[in-house]
């Protein structure tokens, strides 16, 4: 009995702070969202008065429409990209040795632990030499290659799962690599696939300090002229730009989770 007890508290004892470190998490967005909904000229919490002034402002607003529009195919582009060609190097590097593996990995996850003000400084450079600064190429390629190890990385936690045993006896009936690639071990690790696409869209959909260097005129993305705007001019525009792009993540994010509830269920 005093074994349970002990255990109950620590139970608690974690819940307690688990809520804690959530409620920590979400804070910006709690005073986001109803700041976004305010009648006044500037960004105050809480609101004093109710009013989608701010959000007619946006969607009323040519130049923020494009910005969007940039960020949304340049996101769409990205996740397209960046989904397949993730996927084949988290399979060639499953199937290779260990030693290989191993040392690959090192260079995947360099994107992500290199500070990303000095990739932007390095993709400046070079598309300033070959005429890609400012172009939708441009923030496509260096989207994509932030996304791709969190492809990679992705799908490569799902094929650890994957008994590569069913590809084999594929291959040993008669089937290529390339078929039993895609009818037998591209339906088992679905899910890892999907959800490397969401990280790779919201990569490209959230990036500011690359997006700052390499974007600009008709082809700003919406983080670029969020952050020029916050510099010239602070209103809730910027709060109602940031509550509808926390929709968007959180409507890609419940797809994907239902998806993969739906594929498990029919299992």
């Amino acid at each position: 009995m005093e074994q349970v007890g002990q255990r109950k508290i620590d139970n608690l004892w974690l819940m307690v702070v688990g809520i804690a470190v959530l409620f920590f998490l979400i804070l910006p967005t709690l005073i986001v969202i109803p700041m976004s909904f305010s009648g006044a000229s500037f960004l105050e919490f809480p609101p004093t008065s109710f009013s989608f002034r701010w959000y007619t402002a946006y969607f009323t607003s040519p130049e923020w429409m494009r910005a969007t529009q940039t960020s949304l195919v340049a996101a769409i582009m990205t996740t397209v990209i960046a989904t397949p060609l993730g996927s084949l190097c988290a399979y060639g590097l499953h199937c290779s040795t260990p030693r290989v593996r191993n040392t690959a990995q090192i260079f995947v996850i360099m994107p992500i632990v290199v500070p990303v003000i000095l990739i932007a400084v390095g993709v400046f450079s070079l598309y300033a030499k070959i005429g890609l600064n400012y172009t939708l190429t441009g923030v496509v390629i260096a989207h994509t290659a932030l996304a791709l190890p969190f492809v990679i990385v992705t799908v490569m936690s799902g094929l650890q799962n994957y008994d590569f045993d069913q590809e084999l006896a594929a291959r040993s009936l008669g089937a290529s690599r390339t078929y039993a690639l895609w009818t037998v071990t591209v339906p088992q690790v679905k899910f890892s696939i999907q959800t490397g696409a969401f990280l790779a869209f919201i990569t490209s959909l959230d990036e500011v300090v690359i997006s700052m260097m390499v974007s600009g005129g008709d082809n700003a993305t919406i983080t670029r002229r969020m952050f020029n705007s916050l510099r010239d001019q602070l209103d809730p525009t910027i709060a109602a730009i940031s509550t509808c792009l926390i929709v968007v993540s959180i409507t890609a994010l419940i797809g994907v989770q239902l998806i993969g509830r739906s594929k498990n269920i029919d299992k």
